[in-house]
């Protein structure tokens, strides 16, 4: 775990530098950052500069914007609410450049405590106030240190309070769910701390107004609501949250969305956050009862005549996870899934990203089902697999992804393994397992289930 540090103790380390040891201001500065570096100290938000040579403020805008907020929130400033929201404006718009150390900056230096208190203060019929402080708050809070804070701050009621009071402002629901996705992002404790307060059935409700379906924010709250990514621990529980949001009907709700035709913009995140419910094989089914497939198939037709690639992609990888029930698979294939998947790949011909996203759903479809890996093969999924192959040499992942739909095109199919020979793919799959590390072992069980005795060389 990295060493925590202050601004004053980085700055007390610099300035002793420059006393004691008598080194220049920019060795001075240089030498305290590589030292704490390498004694494992979290230099993250901490401002690198030479004491009294600039004030935070000069250094860093965002120590101004805060200063200017801080003010406000303890009566000690004499701007105007436009003023205060233009403030937090430009907080947003500092701190949603990635490549810069502002959130953390900003994080470090009291700025989550202060925009949690101003959203608090703050009344619903403040609209566009409400508005940009959610949108400042879900700009900084980015790690687990920054999520605590908002946590420690009674963060997720004050925003759950918000998000009951306005559930006719379009505006304030996306702000709101913003900020449920950032803090809960890589941090369990947030998001059972949302869940306590019954965050799932609020976006259940939210939900059933259609007009609240084009808020982004919202499936990405699902989203991250649902995904195990807090690696200090052991066993999540995000398992039993997705059940919940099946139960409750929130799986339903989705579906329902894609059928009306969610936004395009909207619509890659509704499909994660429904891969995100469907856990299980029960769950994938009832997604399937209530027209999933159906929905899935229609919008993969779609995007692949508007040549839109993300959209495809999503579809194919919620298709995949549904795929994972047996009866799912016999599902897809009745209505002509194998059919539309080779269209949309021919339609993506130079992208290997969409090839690999379709060889992986043909994966799972062929996966120990003979009569689909035969079915595959008639339809032209072997010559898929080998024009991939040759025609992106170079993309590890379409080459492991060959294989790895290869394998069960030929395992439980000797006649396909004799198709695919002729047509030279042993030699294609060699090259990938010398070529590519992360291939070796894909394609040495490509190798083996073809039949070739020396798979291993």
């Amino acid at each position: 775990m990295a060493i925590a540090i202050s601004q004053e103790a980085f700055d007390d380390m610099v300035r002793e530098n420059m006393e004691d040891l008598g080194m220049d201001p920019d060795e001075a500065l240089a030498d305290a950052v590589e030292a704490l570096t390498l004694q494992g100290a979290d230099l993250a938000g901490i401002i690198k500069r030479v004491p009294g040579e600039a004030g935070s403020e000069e250094v860093n805008p965002v120590m101004r914007v805060l200063d200017e907020l801080k003010a406000f929130a303890s009566g000690r400033s004499g701007k105007d609410l436009d003023s205060l929201v233009s403030s937090l404006d430009e907080l947003h718009v500092l701190c949603s450049v990635e490549v810069l150390d502002n959130a953390a900056v900003a994080a470090r230096n009291g700025g989550v405590e202060v925009l949690v208190a101003l959203c608090a203060s703050a009344g619903v019929t403040q609209e566009w106030l409400l508005v940009s402080g959610l949108k400042a708050l879900s700009s900084l809070v980015r790690d687990v240190g920054s999520t605590e804070k908002f946590r420690q701050s009674q963060g997720p009621k004050i925003v759950m309070d918000i998000l009951k009071g306005a559930l006719e402002s379009t505006d304030i629901l996306d702000g709101g769910f913003s900020v449920v996705a950032a803090a809960s992002a890589g941090n369990e404790v947030v998001k059972e701390a949302f869940m306590d307060l019954k965050v799932d059935e609020l976006i259940l409700q939210v939900m059933r107004e259609k007009s609240n379906r084009k808020v982004q924010s919202l499936y990405d709250a699902i989203r991250v609501l649902l995904t195990p990514d807090d690696n200090r621990v052991v066993a999540s529980q995000v398992y039993g949250y997705s059940r919940k949001f099946a139960e409750i009907g929130i799986a339903e709700v989705l579906v329902n969305a894609l059928r009306e035709q969610v936004a395009p913009s909207s619509l890659p995140s509704a499909c994660a956050a429904l891969k995100a419910i469907a856990v299980n094989e029960e769950i994938c089914l009832s997604i399937s009862e209530n027209g999933g497939i159906d929905v899935l198939l229609q919008c993969i037709d779609e995007a692949g005549v508007q040549k839109n690639k993300v959209i495809a992609k999503c579809c194919c990888s919620l298709l995949s996870k549904l795929a994972g029930s047996d009866a799912n698979k016999a599902n897809i294939i009745q209505q002509g899934g194998f059919d539309k998947f080779l269209t949309l790949a021919s339609r993506f011909s130079e992208d290997p990203s969409v090839t690999q996203e379709v060889m992986s759903l043909v994966q799972v479809l062929t996966l120990r089902s003979p009569e689909h890996a035969a079915r595959a093969i008639s339809l032209g999924y072997g010559t898929l697999a080998i024009q991939a192959m040759q025609k992106f040499p170079s993309s590890a992942p379409t080459q492991k992804q060959a294989c790895l739909m290869i394998r069960n095109l030929v395992v439980r199919n000797p006649e396909n393994r004799t198709i695919l020979l002729k047509e030279g793919v042993e030699m294609l799959i060699r090259k990938a397992k010398a070529i590519h590390g992360s291939c070796k072992s894909a394609a040495t069980d490509a190798l083996r289930d073809l039949g070739l005795d020396n798979y291993n060389v």
